[in-house]
């Protein structure tokens, strides 16, 4: 079905075109010409009429004009050119003739185009529901991918079916679960592996430590007499004269023993007071007796680190923790080396509130790691994804790794504009639909499709938690339960003899 026609200057990406009927914005057309048959989606529409241009301000003459001819308006979009649909979705050498009909793109070609070797079935095209929108698995794995949207569009339930689309390919799907979403979840295809927020402290670098211990950069002396302490405690283990059960407590003796031979150091008293605070302060981290916490994870499962309990100081210290550690050991397995302290298997990263932990103005150790997982993860097998419905607070270099996004609704400004100059595919008439996608509507482009696509994401049939709390049906069932308490305390009254 011809819908308008090529007009203006054409290039070989883009066209305008002319019409008396209106098509919808996310729409795929063809245009045939030159032996080829372009395939294009419909990025932007405006209506207009001649007759009721913007120089006429005379309202009874906009009245008589629409009373009259108001019917006679036309209807001009903006193409974008997606490539050759019989060259592999090759963009052509040569443009369109001005003129040329455009064409509605049939479903055969959709379907062929949605067609991967890895699909993910993610949802339906907006506009087609008949038309089933899959995406190639490995450029996500390898390539990483961000989903973004404000709050309530749906990005919780996308996470959950990108989830359950992976872990049908055993992929090991490794989920940073900041507010208890995923803990009690659900899902079809696989199980759910509960990571208890714990490290034991053998396994930490030098730098995590003494971040922990709250010993300052620029605190040179402290520094160096915990350096000194940490040093001395790891050659005891490794000559099996101290425990790396209680490796911090090895520590503190260490630098207590000092202080009682040197006489009252005050920078080693501190590091002392800081030792304490620590042990105190982060009692529920440590577990002394847990083993690497990378070898809790289950291949094909969803392995849920709960940090809902934890504050965000803890949070980015174990983000950090696991970054750096799965990135050595990942390094490890691919080159042959250290065999007892590899990670045999890629495993795929979910970080959500990813602009907590990987602010875009504020320095953090769990961004650091992130942003070196998003630069070299992909050479030793790790993904990452990242959520967030405040993407201008996530950090861009990390943002523009991100080779895949799937974009559900954003009205902000700020949020767009962060967005789009992160990514490369993501062009100015995409961005201005993001204000009008409806709930679970979302723009996905990258790698892992191969033209940008408006969908409709599938519904997750699991189960996982989270979402608006009911607090009218919460206070409603409050003063429920305060008649029924009360009426349970005065029948056990009357029962003991009190009368009313």
């Amino acid at each position: 079905m011809v819908i308008g026609y090529c007009v203006g200057e054409i290039s070989l990406s883009e066209l305008t075109f002319i019409s008396d009927k209106m098509p919808q914005v996310g729409e795929y057309v063809t245009v045939e010409y030159d032996d080829k048959k372009v395939l294009g989606m419909v990025e932007s529409l405006v209506r207009g009429n001649d007759a009721l241009n913007l120089d006429l301000h005379d309202i009874e003459a906009i009245q008589t004009i629409s009373r009259i001819g108001g019917s006679d308006y036309y209807i001009k979009g903006k193409v974008k050119l997606l490539g050759d649909v019989d060259d592999n979705l090759r963009l052509p050498r040569t443009p369109a003739i001005p003129g040329t009909p455009i064409k509605m793109a049939d479903g055969e070609i959709l379907r062929n185009v949605f067609n991967v070797k890895n699909p993910l079935k993610i949802g339906t095209l907006v506009n087609q529901s008949d038309i089933e929108v899959n995406v190639e698995a490995n450029p996500i794995l390898n390539r990483h991918l961000a989903i973004l949207a404000m709050t309530g569009a749906g990005k919780s339930n996308t996470v959950a079916v990108i989830i359950d689309q992976l872990l049908r390919y055993n992929v090991p799907v490794f989920v940073f679960d900041m507010h208890g979403e995923y803990k009690d979840a659900e899902f079809p295809n696989g199980e759910v592996n509960i990571i208890s927020p714990k490290i034991n402290p053998i396994y930490m670098s030098f730098n995590e430590i003494r971040k922990l211990v709250n010993i300052p950069n620029n605190a040179y002396i402290q520094e160096r007499h915990f350096r000194w302490a940490f040093n001395k405690a790891n050659n005891l283990i490794s000559d099996g004269k101290g425990s790396k059960h209680k490796f911090l407590g090895l520590i503190q003796k260490i630098l207590h023993d000092k202080s009682q031979e040197e006489g009252s150091d005050k920078q080693i008293i501190d590091v002392l007071n800081k030792i304490d605070d620590a042990m105190l302060k982060y009692n529920n981290l440590f577990d002394t007796n847990k083993s690497n916490i990378l070898t809790s994870i289950k291949i094909g499962q969803v392995n849920v680190l709960d940090l809902s309990q934890s504050d965000e100081y803890v949070s980015e210290v174990l983000v950090s923790h696991i970054m750096r550690n799965s990135l050595q050991m990942r390094k490890n397995a691919v080159h042959g080396n250290d065999y007892d302290n590899s990670l045999e298997h890629p495993v795929f990263y979910i970080i959500e509130e990813a602009h907590i932990l990987a602010p875009n103005k504020r320095d953090s150790s769990s961004k650091y790691w992130i942003q070196r997982v998003a630069r070299e993860g992909r050479k030793f097998g790790l993904g990452l994804c990242l959520v967030s419905q405040s993407p201008k607070t996530v950090d861009h270099d990390a943002l523009s790794q991100m080779n895949n996004m799937i974009i559900l609704r954003l009205v902000e400004p700020e949020d767009q504009r962060h967005v789009q100059s992160a990514s490369e595919s993501l062009s100015k008439d995409l961005i201005d639909q993001l204000p009008s996608l409806n709930v679970g509507e979302a723009i996905v482009l990258g790698l892992m499709t191969k033209i940008p696509t408006l969908v409709k994401i599938n519904e997750f049939k699991g189960r996982r938690t989270g979402g608006d709390l009911d607090i009218i049906g919460d206070l409603a069932d409050y003063d429920k339960n305060e008649e029924e308490e009360l009426r349970s305390q005065e029948e056990e009254l009357m029962g003991l003899g009190y009368d009313y």
